[in-house]
């Protein structure tokens, strides 16, 4: 199990049931970004490859 694994066993345990729209996440990434601008770089790549799954999984 990767380290990272434990925080998404934790968001999938916490708040597995809850529903969530893309407009709540982009949210609350904007949130995570202005608290932590270190992973601002991270957070957008994730988000580009949240928005585009079905192309180049490289990105």
């Amino acid at each position: 199990m990767y380290f990272t694994d434990r925080g998404i066993e934790e968001l999938a345990a916490r708040r597995g049931p809850e529903s969530l729209t893309y407009e709540g996440l982009a949210d609350s990434l904007r949130v995570f970004v202005d608290l932590y601008p270190d992973f601002e770089d991270a957070i957008d790549r994730l988000a580009t490859w949240l928005a585009r799954p079905e192309e180049d999984p490289d990105l």
